[in-house]
């Protein structure tokens, strides 16, 4: 399972998530920046800016209280406040891997974290070039130096290419792809197994998760488990689900949380 928390700035917390002892359960910190708070980019020296209730202590607490948690930071996202991010081609990429692998191994340090997750959204209109190479090169640097042992990546419709060529040259320290299919739009679940095929075929199949947000875009409801059952039939192993996000379940009673892990449980997948 891998699910987003502290995106949108609500007071969110660990504890109400419901959290099966058999399920290897990632929450994905909702993000760590690099940028200052009025927007401004730091040449790779990342900051946190979840939601202020999801504090180091509580880390530590919910991962000892379940050890089969782990708990990872996101970086970048949409926006921060009204500022739109977006991947900026450093100047000297060395120094900005430098930068980044300095400030995310302060940030692993001190909120007890076990991996990252890259979620990039906007791109240059010319030119990415550097992407692949600073966010590949980062990765690897994290896992040989141990620190961190989980990395994924999540693309959506618009930035399937710069993950495509990050993936292509660093699969080898990229654990899952937390492809992000609601906003494929896909409302059916024979719809959902199509886009499923065309994302499998970019990525591998074996490290793709399906997804779902919570009241937001593309499939909804039971037609999503009903879209899972199909992926099996298929032939395709359902080894995890990616849940956005935390923030918004309380108001379902963790529904779409408590379903996923009931269907990984009874999959013969896993």
């Amino acid at each position: 399972m891998m699910e987003y928390i502290g995106a949108t700035g609500v007071p969110v917390t660990f504890d109400p998530v419901p959290i099966e002892d058999g399920i290897d359960f990632n929450f994905i910190l909702s993000f760590a920046i690099d940028a200052d708070e009025s927007g401004t980019y730091q040449n790779g020296k990342f900051s946190p800016y979840w939601a202020e209730t999801l504090t180091p202590d509580s880390v530590a607490a919910i991962k000892e209280e379940h050890p089969n948690v782990k708990v990872l930071a996101s970086l970048c996202g949409w926006s921060l406040g009204d500022k739109v991010l977006a991947w900026y081609n450093p100047k000297d990429p060395q120094k900005w891997i430098s930068n980044a692998f300095s400030s995310i191994k302060e940030i692993t340090n001190t909120y007890h974290l076990d991996g990252i997750d890259i979620d990039y959204e906007n791109f240059p209109k010319r030119g990415n070039n550097t992407f692949a190479f600073c966010i590949g090169e980062l990765l690897t640097l994290l896992k040989n130096q141990s620190v961190i042992t989980v990395a994924t990546i999540a693309p959506y419709h618009l930035t399937t290419q710069p993950y495509i060529d990050l993936f292509s040259a660093y699969s080898s320290v990229i654990d899952y792809v937390n492809y992000q299919f609601y906003t494929d739009k896909v409302r059916t679940p024979k719809a959902y197994l199509e886009a499923f095929k065309l994302r499998a075929g970019q990525f591998n199949a074996e490290k793709l998760l399906p997804s779902y947000e919570i009241d937001g875009r593309g499939i909804q409801g039971d037609a999503f488990f009903d879209a899972l059952e199909m992926l099996e039939d298929y032939g395709f192993d359902v080894d995890g689900v990616m849940i956005f996000s935390a923030d918004g379940a309380a108001a379902n009673g963790y529904y779409y949380e408590k379903k996923s892990q009931e269907f990984l449980l009874n999959s013969t997948s896993i």
